[in-house]
């Protein structure tokens, strides 16, 4: 399914513009690590262990910041929604559940 998006006509463009831009969004990110340290809020890391473009690391990276964030490092690749979804909804609503309730 995402192969025929990422197929239609002037989505190369659109990839390569936001890959091209991707650079600027390491200017916002002690912005965001300060939001994260002054703030601490409740967060749920789920995570691919083996994903081969955001590396498990970047996801322990979190913890620096967050030190109370919940970590889950599945056995799943860069696309873990489309192969684990099932078990990270199940995640998300334990998690929430706990949060919010």
């Amino acid at each position: 399914m995402d192969q025929a998006y990422l197929d239609r006509p002037g989505n190369e463009e659109i990839q390569l513009q936001l890959f091209f831009d991707y650079k600027n969004n390491l200017d916002g990110y002690p912005a965001f690590q300060r939001y994260f340290a002054e703030h601490q809020p409740p967060t749920l890391i789920a995570w691919g262990s083996h994903d081969e473009i955001f590396g498990a690391d970047g996801a322990r990276a979190y913890l620096r910041d967050l030190p109370d964030a919940e970590l889950h490092l599945l056995d799943a690749g860069h696309f873990a929604l489309e192969t684990h979804g099932p078990e990270i909804a199940a995640l998300i609503r334990d998690f929430l559940g706990r949060v919010l309730g």
